[in-house]
């Protein structure tokens, strides 16, 4: 029967699937990896991320931190640690990350020009992330934060198919279209078994600087009631603030440049 033959096929197919998964190795040196992620571009994820970096640092002097940069198209990591040059290589032939803020940073960006666009199909990207993943010299680290692409594609099953993750933070605004894509990345995440430590709710609140009155420009508590559908925890509802933004373009993130600031 026609039921008989679909089921034999899915069986065949699942049979391949598993035996084509990479088998998950750990990156030498480094303890935990913490991925930072969304389901669309734009919301701030990879302010996110470094912020995060700099806070695990921040709250805890014992430990190392490092941060990669998985967005091989658009690389924003340099900018805004405030980073420029091509790595070193280690007499093993590994690239040496460069450091600022006591943060080792790994990223595309480093390897080609500033406004150089990477004009490349998938294969070209998947070897260039298995290069950031197992060609650099991290020394050891206690936390590596890897800032991922936006979206559910290549890039996010090949990193969480690899290596080992102990969690990944999802990045959404309170607007339902990029919530859509938040769900769609925590599905993801479910679906290879990475555990989703929580959501953060970005530009959830804008402030007028001269009357201080207060607009919810994307919706207010979107990423909340998300949270509440997927059983998750809100680990951050960070607002819109110039403050964030101008100091992750300047180099110098908001948690270095201001840790006192309600930002």
């Amino acid at each position: 029967s026609s039921s008989s033959g679909d089921e034999a096929l899915r069986d065949k197919r699942a049979r391949i699937l598993s035996r084509g998964l990479p088998k998950q190795k750990p990156i030498e040196g480094v303890k935990q990896v913490v991925v930072v992620a969304s389901g669309k571009g734009g919301v701030g994820k990879s302010t996110t991320a470094v912020n995060i970096a700099l806070a695990l640092a921040a709250n805890d002097s014992t430990k190392i931190v490092g941060l990669l940069d998985a967005d091989i198209y658009g690389p924003s990591i340099p900018k805004m640690m405030n980073l420029k040059g091509n790595p070193e290589l280690t007499p093993n032939n590994l690239m040496r990350p460069l450091k600022n803020y006591g943060i080792a940073c790994m990223s595309m960006g480093f390897l080609i020009e500033e406004t150089a666009p990477v004009v490349w199909r998938g294969l070209m990207v998947m070897s260039a992330v298995e290069k950031l993943l197992r060609q650099v010299d991290w020394g050891q680290l206690d936390y590596l934060v890897i800032d991922m692409p936006p979206g559910t594609g290549d890039v996010q099953l090949s990193v969480s198919q690899n290596i080992p993750i102990a969690g990944a933070v999802i990045v959404s605004t309170p607007q339902d279209v990029a919530l859509l894509d938040a769900h769609k990345g925590a599905e993801m995440f479910r679906k290879v078994h990475v555990p989703v430590l929580g959501l953060v709710q970005n530009m959830s609140v804008f402030q007028c600087p001269k009357c201080k009155h207060e607009t919810h420009i994307f919706g207010a508590d979107g990423v909340r009631d998300l949270a509440k559908t997927l059983g998750l925890d809100i680990l951050g509802d960070i607002p819109l603030h110039v403050n964030i933004r101008e100091t992750c373009d300047s180099g110098q993130p908001v948690v270095i440049s201001q840790p006192q600031s309600d930002a």
